[in-house]
C-alpha cells in the first residue's frame, strides 16, 4: 500500500468506531502502520468490546499492518505503555492522533460531580497524557540529533470553542483541548512536532441525539481526509491551528484574540467603568454561533 503517509507509524485513539475508525482506515490506505487504540466503551464510557480488533482485521485484509491496544488514555501510566507499544511494534512513532471522547451531556443545574469529572478525565487528561509520553519521546530523539518529523492532531469541538447548551463538562474540556493545542505547538516546533486540532461535525454514536429530527448528518468518514493530510509531510509547516470540518467543508477555526479595548494610563475607579464597557462590548464582534459564525455575518 501507498500513499500520502507511506511507513509512517500513527496511533489513533478511540478508534474502534465513529470519527475514529475512520481516522484509522484511511491512514492504513495511505500506507501508515497503525495503532488501533480503544477501551471499545459506549458513548457514556462504560461497557467494553472487540470493536478495536474488527477494525485492525479490516486493515490486514486491505494489505496493511495495525495493532490493537486496549490501554485507557486517560491513565498516565497506561498512556505511556500505549506510545511504548507503537514503538516496541512498529520501530518508531510519528503520529499521534487523540479522538478518544465519551458524553454526559446534562444541563449545569443537573450536571453531577461524577458526570464533569468523567467526561474531563476522559477528553482532557486523556489528550493530556499521550501527548505528554509521544512529546518526550519526540524530545529526546530530537536532543540525541536524530530527525523528528512529527504530527500531534488534536480533536476539539465547536461545543469547546462556540459553546453549546447542556455540554459544559464536554465543551469545558474540548476547550481546554483547543488552548492546550496552541500551547503544545508553541513548546514542541523546537523538536520538529507540530499540533494541530480539529473541530469534526458528523453523524455517530455521540452525535446521533444532537442532530435535529430529519436532518442529515455528515459521514463520520469525512474527517479522516484532512487529519491524514496533517499528518503527513505537506502539512510540516502548519501547527497550531484548529480546523473545523464537516463533510466537503474545511475551514480554519480563529481563537480568542484582543478587540476594541481603551487605556487609562491608571487604576480604574469601578464607577466609572459604566461609560465604558458597554461601548467597548457594542463595538466588539459578538460572540460566535454555534455554527461558528459570527451573528449577521453568516454568508
Amino acid at each position: 500500500m501507498s500513499g500520502i503517509v507511506e511507513g509512517r507509524v500513527v496511533i489513533v485513539t478511540g478508534a474502534a468506531r465513529g470519527i475514529g475508525r475512520g481516522h484509522a482506515l484511511e491512514f492504513a490506505r495511505q500506507g501508515a502502520k497503525v495503532v488501533v487504540n480503544d477501551l471499545g466503551a459506549e458513548v457514556d464510557g462504560t461497557g467494553s468490546s472487540g470493536a478495536a480488533a474488527e477494525v485492525v482485521a479490516e486493515i490486514e485484509a486491505m494489505g496493511g499492518e495495525a495493532l490493537v491496544n486496549g490501554e485507557d488514555v486517560s491513565d498516565f501510566d497506561g498512556a505511556e505503555r500505549l506510545i511504548k507499544a507503537a514503538i516496541e511494534r512498529f520501530g518508531d512513532l510519528h503520529v499521534l492522533v487523540n479522538n478518544a471522547g465519551i458524553l454526559r451531556d446534562r444541563m449545569l443545574v443537573n450536571m453531577t460531580a461524577d458526570e464533569w469529572d468523567a467526561v474531563i478525565k476522559v477528553h482532557l487528561r486523556g489528550t493530556f497524557a499521550p501527548l505528554r509520553h509521544a512529546a518526550a519521546y519526540w524530545r529526546a530523539k530530537s536532543k540525541a540529533g536524530d530527525p523528528v518529523d512529527a504530527r500531534i492532531i488534536n480533536t476539539t469541538s465547536s461545543s469547546g470553542i462556540y459553546g453549546n447548551p447542556g455540554q459544559g463538562n464536554y465543551g469545558a474540556a474540548k476547550a481546554g483541548i483547543a488552548g492546550l493545542t496552541v500551547i503544545a505547538a508553541r513548546e514542541l516546533e523546537r523538536y520538529g512536532v507540530t499540533v494541530n486540532a480539529v473541530a469534526p461535525a458528523a453523524l455517530t454514536r455521540m452525535t446521533e441525539n444532537l442532530i435535529p429530527a430529519g436532518a442529515k448528518g455528515a459521514d463520520a468518514d469525512d474527517i479522516a481526509p484532512l487529519v491524514v493530510w496533517l499528518a503527513g509531510a505537506e502539512a510540516r509547516g502548519i501547527t497550531g491551528r484548529v480546523f473545523n470540518v464537516r463533510g466537503g467543508m474545511i475551514s480554519v477555526a480563529e481563537g480568542w484574540h484582543a478587540g476594541p479595548g481603551v487605556d487609562k494610563g491608571s487604576r480604574w475607579d469601578p464607577a466609572e467603568l459604566g461609560a465604558v464597557i458597554p461601548s467597548l462590548v457594542d463595538k466588539a464582534a459578538p460572540n460566535a454561533l454555534t455554527n461558528g459564525r459570527i451573528p449577521g455575518r453568516e454568508d
